[in-house]
């Protein structure tokens, strides 16, 4: 059974270290939820079964788009 709370596209592991999404995106982002979830795109982009990686790479731009917009203003 496959874990829905913490699917394996978002967990990183490189050798010893493994860092759950979740934990880069409250370090770097706070509670900023535009940048939440375009960290989160760009972070399991390649990684989620089915989704091609250019969808989850426009997914993030829009976020980073509006967050432009809105710190512009």
């Amino acid at each position: 059974m496959t874990d829905q709370i913490n699917p394996a596209h978002y967990i990183r592991c490189k050798e010893v270290l493994c860092v759950e999404v979740i934990d880069i995106l409250q370090f770097f982002f706070g509670t900023d939820p535009l940048m939440w979830n375009a960290g989160k795109y760009i972070l399991r982009a390649g990684h989620k079964d089915g989704s091609p990686v250019n969808v989850d790479r426009e997914k993030a731009l829009w976020y980073i788009e509006r967050a432009i917009e809105r710190d512009a203003a």
